[in-house]
């Protein structure tokens, strides 16, 4: 099963009870964090999250409402006492303004690995395999999916079709391949076809593009940003490359995910739901995050 928790809703500027955007992906003791505004670990506390198991850092893009809260995080990790060298990936140059904001966070007791996003990229934390996307915003920007691939049951009559024997079927289901008396044994030679995983889609700071419902195409929860929900806005979208409500939506409709959480609200939004009833028109899954917001993932049996 996946964890997904929405640390900070906010764009732009930080509010009183909101913070900037953030989000944590947890799997199997290890975690995932996509962007980090400013007070992003203030946020993780007040989730009841800790920080010492994040493995990865994916960063959407260098604006500071996505990136500011870093050097603080990386230290508050540190002093959990993390050793374990930690991935932040981003845009092109990402070494380069990490390693910049980290002047105030000097002397880091593990190493950074640094990975630039490009359309072949494809990273992994244990079984996750994460996929960044480019998107269309002012700047360089990406979106990320995270997949769980699941494999096939396993099937007797197959197993014993390939002359497996019975001795190793049990650890090939474990293991996924066994050397036994010589030969080398695998899963597919005893299991079926691979079911449906788990897949989360993560979107902010765009325009609505094709390329978003390429990738984010069947996901199980689609966390896409919406800016601003009043039609009248959409001229101002178009100027800052960014979304309203309505386009999210549409998106989610298009890729046919199974749920829409709406994130990185303008601070003039104090009560982003009152948008949600034309969103819903078009997408009904459609929800607000808020900081905090939570959901556990599992397989469908």
């Amino acid at each position: 099963m996946i964890d997904v928790t929405l640390l900070g809703c906010g764009g732009m500027l930080p509010m009183k009870n909101r913070w900037l955007t953030s989000c944590l992906v947890s799997y199997d003791g290890s975690s995932v964090l996509i962007d980090c505004g400013e007070g992003t670990q203030i946020a993780l506390k007040c989730a009841a999250r800790r920080v010492k198991p994040i493995e990865m850092i994916c960063i959407t893009h260098f604006h500071a409402d996505h990136i500011s809260g870093l050097p603080g995080l990386l230290l508050s990790i540190g002093n959990e006492g993390r050793t374990e060298p930690l991935t932040i990936t981003g845009p092109k140059g990402i070494e380069k303004v990490v390693k910049s904001l980290c002047i105030i966070a000097p002397n880091l007791p593990f190493e950074l690995r640094f990975a630039e996003n490009n359309e072949f990229a494809q990273y992994m934390m244990k079984d996750l395999i994460i996929k960044p996307f480019k998107v269309r915003h002012t700047v360089d920007c990406y979106g990320y999916t995270i997949e769980l691939s699941r494999q096939g049951k396993f099937d007797p009559q197959k197993a014993v079709k390939n002359n497996v024997p019975k001795c190793i079927w049990s650890k090939l289901q474990k293991e996924n391949e066994c050397l036994y008396e010589d030969r080398l044994y695998t899963f597919d030679m005893v299991g079926g076809e691979k079911r449906k995983g788990l897949k989360i889609s993560y979107c902010t700071d765009t325009r609505p593009v094709q390329n978003i419902v390429s990738y984010v195409d069947g996901s199980d929860l689609f966390i896409c940003e919406g800016l601003y929900y009043d039609p009248e806005k959409r001229s101002r979208a178009l100027k800052s490359g960014h979304m309203l409500f309505c386009e999210a939506a549409r998106l989610s409709y298009d890729a046919k995910v199974s749920k829409l959480w709406l994130t990185h609200f303008s601070p003039a939004l104090t009560d982003p739901e009152e948008g949600l009833t034309l969103a819903r028109e078009i997408f009904p899954e459609t929800e607000c995050g808020f900081d905090g917001k939570s959901i556990t993932l599992d397989f469908d049996d």
